[in-house]
C-alpha cells in the first residue's frame, strides 16, 4: 500500500512539475514532492569530472544526443534535457536486429557529446558496455546510472562524467539532466566503495548556473496561493482578450510556473502549449537591439554619447544628425513615434509571386519589390521631422535607428547578431526572426487575420508591418520565442550578466542600461521601468522600483523584479483575429504580475 501511495505521489507531482499547474489543495503533496526531489539530487554521486565536464558549458559548441538504452524513464529524462539546449534523441531498440551497436554508433558521428541513460540492469549487458566505452573512444559521453550502486563498477575504465542515483524514478530522471545542465548543483560523496577506482568518499561538487524546473515550494511558494493566475488568465480568454496565452513565472534562478491557456485561435482548438512560438513585438528592442548595444558599448566600439552622424553616412545630411546614440535608447531624440508604411504601398510595390524583382517575403503570398526599405523607407525615417527632442516619446524609429547603427559596427546583421552571440550559447531554442525558415508552421501562435494589408492570416510573419516590409528582421520588432526563451534571457540579465557559468556583460553594464537613466522618464537605456507615479500602478501595482523589461503590442511582456529576485514573462496573441485593447482594459498583465508577487510575499 505504501509503494502505490508513493507511486501515485511521484505521477501526479511529475504531472505538476512539467506543467507548474497551481491547483487548489497541491500545497501539502508539492511540498513531499520537493522533499523527495531534494532527498535524490543530495544523494546523486558525481564522477569523473577531472576535467569539470559538467555542468555543460559553451552550448553553442556543443551537438548534444541522448541514447535511450533502455531506460525506462527515457521520455521524462529527454524532456528535462530539451529544456537547456537542442537534443537529439536515439533508442538502441531501433537497432535490435544487430549483433552489436555498431549502426548506432554510426549515427551519432555528428554528435561530439553523447549523454546516455541506463538503469543498472544495463550494465550486466556486454553489448551495452562496450558500446558505451566504445562510444566515449570519440566522443564526449555523459553516462548517468539509475539504480544499484554496484553497476558502476562496470564503468571503472570509463574516464567519462558518471553521474549515479540509486532511484529508477520519473523524479529520478527529472533530476539528473538539471544537474547535467547545472539546473541543480551537487555536493555528495559515494557513502561505500563501489569497485577499485570508484572508493568511499569519492565524488565532484558543482554549482548551480541555470534554471532549476521545480515546484512552487522549492522557491518558498505556497502553490495553492497561485491559483489567482488560473483565474484572471481564464477570465481574458473568456472575454476574448486573446484567443492564447502562456504565463511563465522564475523565482530566485528556478521556474515554478510555466502554462499555457486557451487556444492558437478561436477556432482551429489546437491548444496553448508552454513550448509554442509567439510574436513578440516590442520585445525585440529589449530582447534584440538593446542586448547587443550592450556589447557593443562594453567593448568600446559604440559610444552612447556619440552622435547618429559619426555612424550612419546617410544621416550626416539629415535632421537626426546631431542626436546622440544616449538621446535615441532614451526615446528622447525628438523622433515622431512610427510611420505607418503600409499606407503608402502603390500599384507596382508588391506582387504576390517572388522573383528576382520582388524577393522579399512580408507574408505568404506577399512580396515586396527590390530594395523597397532602402529606397523608400529608410530615405522616410531619415528625413522626417525632429520635433520634440529631449522629451520623452516613445517612438519605433528609434531601434530602426539602432539596428543601422550596431549592424555598421559588428559588420554582422542583426538576426546573426544576436544568435550567435546570445541565443545559441545560452541554450534558447526558439528565439530568432523569421520563424517559419526555421520551424513547422503549427509551432508558431498565429496574429492577425490581416484584411487591410496583406490580406492573409499572419502566422510566423511579424505583425508589425514596417517590420515587414524590411523582411522581418528590425531592431524594433520581428523576434520570436517561446516564454521559456525569454525567460532564460532575462534571467542572465537579473544575474547581472552571467548565465550557464558564462559572462556575457560585466554587472555594472547591465546596472547601467537597466537603471532609470532619463530626467524626463522612467525608461533606462532601452529598458521600460517602473513608473514612480503611483496612480498609473505601472507595470503593476505591486512591483518594485527596481522593475525593469518590456511590453509588446501583440499582447506580451516580461518584467524582472530584481528585489524578488522574479523574471515574469506574459505572451499572448491579443491582436487576434483583430486588434482589441481587452487585455489593457482587463490588466490582465499587472494583475496576474501582482498575482504572483502576492504569492511571494505569502510565502508557504
Amino acid at each position: 500500500m505504501r509503494k502505490n501511495r508513493l507511486s501515485g505521489i511521484i505521477s501526479i507531482s511529475l504531472l505538476a512539475l512539467f506543467t507548474f499547474n497551481a491547483c487548489a489543495q497541491e500545497h501539502q503533496r508539492n511540498e513531499q514532492t520537493v522533499a523527495i526531489l531534494n532527498n535524490i539530487s543530495n544523494n546523486t554521486v558525481l564522477l569523473n569530472n577531472q576535467g569539470n565536464i559538467l555542468p555543460l558549458s559553451n552550448l553553442d559548441k556543443k551537438n548534444i544526443a541522448s541514447v535511450n538504452l533502455g531506460f525506462p524513464q527515457q521520455s521524462v529524462f529527454d524532456s528535462l534535457l530539451s529544456k537547456y539546449t537542442k537534443i537529439t534523441t536515439f533508442s538502441a531498440s531501433n537497432y535490435q536486429g544487430t549483433p552489436t551497436l555498431n549502426d548506432l554508433e554510426d549515427d551519432l558521428k555528428y554528435f561530439n557529446t553523447i549523454v546516455v541513460a541506463i538503469p543498472s540492469a544495463a550494465s550486466s549487458d556486454l553489448r551495452t558496455v562496450n558500446f558505451i566505452l566504445n562510444l566515449a573512444k570519440s566522443k564526449q559521453v555523459i553516462l548517468t546510472i539509475f539504480g544499484e550502486g554496484k553497476s558502476v563498477a562496470a564503468f571503472d575504465a570509463l574516464q567519462s562524467p558518471i553521474l549515479w542515483t540509486d532511484q529508477i524514478t520519473p523524479l529520478a530522471a527529472s533530476v539528473l539532466p538539471q544537474i547535467i545542465f547545472g539546473g541543480i548543483g551537487l555536493n555528495a560523496k559515494l557513502p561505500v566503495t563501489l569497485s577499485p577506482k570508484y572508493s568511499a568518499g569519492t565524488g565532484f561538487s558543482t554549482t548551480a548556473s541555470r534554471f532549476k524546473y521545480t515546484l512552487p515550494e522549492d522557491a518558498g511558494v505556497n502553490s495553492d496561493n497561485l491559483k489567482e493566475i488560473d483565474n484572471i488568465a481564464n477570465e481574458a480568454i473568456r472575454a476574448q482578450a486573446a484567443p492564447g496565452i502562456v504565463v511563465f513565472v522564475a523565482k530566485d534562478g528556478k521556474v515554478i510556473f510555466n502554462k499555457g491557456y486557451g487556444h492558437h485561435t478561436y477556432e482551429n482548438g489546437i491548444s496553448e502549449n508552454v513550448a509554442d512560438i509567439f510574436d513578440l513585438a516590442s520585445l525585440t528592442k529589449t530582447t534584440a537591439t538593446t542586448p547587443t548595444v550592450m556589447r557593443l558599448y562594453e567593448q568600446h566600439k559604440l559610444n552612447l554619447d556619440t552622435n547618429i552622424g559619426a555612424y550612419i553616412p546617410k544621416a550626416r545630411t539629415s535632421p537626426m544628425n546631431e542626436i546622440k546614440v544616449r538621446e535615441v535608447m532614451l526615446h528622447q531624440a525628438g523622433f515622431i513615434p512610427y510611420i505607418p508604411f503600409h499606407n503608402f504601398i502603390k500599384t507596382g510595390d508588391y506582387s504576390r509571386d517572388s522573383s528576382t524583382a520582388y524577393p522579399t517575403k512580408v507574408a505568404d503570398n506577399y512580396f515586396i519589390k527590390k530594395d523597397y526599405f532602402k529606397d523608400v523607407m529608410w530615405p522616410k525615417m531619415l528625413s522626417s521631422p525632429i520635433k520634440t527632442r529631449g522629451q520623452y516619446v516613445y517612438s519605433d524609429i528609434s531601434m530602426y535607428v539602432m539596428k543601422d547603427i550596431v549592424e555598421r559596427i559588428s559588420g554582422i546583421p542583426l538576426n546573426q547578431y544576436v544568435l550567435d552571440n546570445f541565443y545559441t550559447p545560452l541554450g534558447m531554442q526558439t528565439a530568432g526572426f523569421l520563424p517559419r525558415d526555421r520551424f513547422a508552421k503549427d509551432k508558431i501562435v498565429p496574429t492577425e487575420q490581416d484584411t487591410y494589408f496583406r490580406k492573409t492570416l499572419l502566422q510566423g510573419y511579424v505583425h508589425d508591418q514596417g517590420a515587414a516590409l524590411a523582411g522581418g528582421v528590425s531592431g524594433h520588432a520581428g523576434l520570436f520565442a517561446s516564454a521559456n526563451d525569454v525567460g532564460i534571457l532575462y534571467q542572465m540579465l537579473l544575474n547581472r550578466g552571467t548565465y550557464g557559468g558564462q559572462e556575457y556583460f560585466k554587472p555594472e553594464t547591465v546596472d547601467m542600461f537597466t537603471a532609470k537613466q532619463s530626467n524626463v522618464s522612467r525608461r533606462g537605456l532601452g529598458f521600460d521601468r517602473w513608473d514612480p507615479d503611483l496612480t498609473k500602478k505601472y507595470p503593476s501595482e505591486l512591483a518594485s522600483a527596481q522593475t525593469y523589461g518590456h511590453t509588446g503590442y501583440t499582447g506580451t511582456c516580461v518584467w524582472v523584479d530584481p528585489a524578488r529576485g522574479l523574471v515574469y514573462v506574459f505572451l499572448s496573441n491579443r491582436v487576434y483575429p483583430t486588434v482589441t485593447d481587452k487585455l489593457s482594459n482587463l490588466k490582465i498583465r499587472g494583475r496576474i504580475q501582482d498575482a504572483i508577487i502576492k504569492a511571494i510575499e505569502k510565502g508557504l
